[in-house]
């Protein structure tokens, strides 16, 4: 069995993957201070409430947070005798190219986003996730990763609404019932929630405008949905496409060993 773990600067989630389908999955609060043995009793605990009774063999770990991987790949390596593929490692093989500048150092989650979009929907893609940031990916016509955008998180600017005006409290997003508030907190859904739809909308124009091509536009994380309710910003979505993308690139590590 795979475990595959996706780090983001927010949460972790945790996947087991039979090699059709993933059984189980689990998702945590990212803390750089926990430890393997944490890890463990949580995954463990977790795993026995289930009744999940599966020997883990393999674990790839995707992490924009660096300092966590060190006490992920322990936790691997001892609970699980295994090392871990790490994206973004040189050991880790990617089945697409990464054409950016010389130098330029590509979130990992990007990268594997990249890899799942091309497996499932070919390529000409746009992929929009919404986490901590708000990003855009773009895969060329081969699968490639080129570019993309990264704009503030959606949560992350609600936050900073509340934190930098003392007179605006904390808000939850969601979508408005109509564009003009009546009160403080219709005031402040309405304008996160429109400004992002057309945040989205204008820079996937754009970017299809300067590659001069139809491209697919492709949703993950966690408010895709909520958006999507407002108007037809994406052509799919996807729930797993991280998860997804991790198990492809472990398969493509695992094919190279063998050849």
């Amino acid at each position: 069995m795979l475990l595959a773990i996706d780090c983001g600067n927010t949460n972790t989630v945790f996947s087991i993957w039979d090699g059709s389908s993933f059984i189980a999955t689990w998702r945590t609060a990212t803390e750089w201070q926990r430890t393997a043995d944490q890890y463990y009793v949580w995954l463990s605990s977790l795993m026995k409430f289930q009744q999940l009774d599966v020997e883990i063999t393999d674990v790839i770990i995707s992490s924009t947070v660096p300092r966590v991987v060190f006490n992920l790949r322990v936790f691997a390596d001892r609970y699980f005798n295994t090392r871990p593929l790490v994206v973004g490692k040189p050991e880790c093989a990617l089945p697409v190219d990464v054409r950016v500048d010389e130098g330029t150092a590509v979130g990992p989650d990007r990268l594997v986003n990249t890899v799942a979009g091309h497996d499932l929907y070919g390529g000409d893609l746009i992929v929009v996730d919404f986490g901590t940031a708000t990003t855009f990916d773009v895969v060329a016509s081969d699968g490639a990763y080129v570019g993309g955008v990264i704009a503030p998180g959606v949560n992350l600017s609600l936050e900073a609404l509340h934190n930098a005006a003392a007179a605006l409290p904390h808000v939850d997003i969601s979508k408005p019932q109509a564009v003009v508030g009546t009160n403080t907190v219709a005031c402040m859904q309405s304008g996160v929630f429109w400004g992002y739809v057309g945040l989205v909308r204008e820079i996937c124009a754009r970017i299809k405008a300067e590659r001069d091509r139809d491209m697919k536009v492709i949703s993950t994380g966690g408010l895709a949905p909520l958006f999507q309710q407002a108007v037809t910003l994406f052509d799919e979505y996807q729930d797993e496409l991280t998860m997804h993308g991790l198990t492809v690139i472990h398969k493509y590590n695992k094919e190279c060993a063998e050849q």
